[in-house]
């Protein structure tokens, strides 16, 4: 019980930190007068990146250099190969 009360509030957090973060880099980004579609591929991109970034540093602090290491490296070519194969599929 207590594992499906404490997924349950780890979602909500998730939702409610998203939302926030959205909300805020919308609403800096149209005070320095940025356009929206530079708004929406920043929040995306930072996004995408956020989970590994909070692997990293917590297998950082945990000193498993290694981990961290690995989820960048993966991460990269994960990305890249994705990039790849879809320009491939369009071309």
């Amino acid at each position: 019980m207590a594992i499906a009360i404490g997924f349950g509030l780890g979602i909500l957090a998730l939702i409610v930190g998203a939302d926030w973060l959205v909300n805020g880099a919308v609403s800096l980004a149209r005070r320095l007068q940025i356009s929206s579609v530079v708004i929406g591929l920043t929040v995306v991109a930072f996004g995408t990146s956020a989970p590994e970034l909070a692997v990293s540093m917590q297998a950082a602090a945990n000193g498993s250099s290694d981990i961290a290491i690995g989820n960048i490296v993966g991460s990269n070519i994960q990305n890249l190969m994705l990039v790849l194969g879809l320009s491939a599929l369009f071309v």
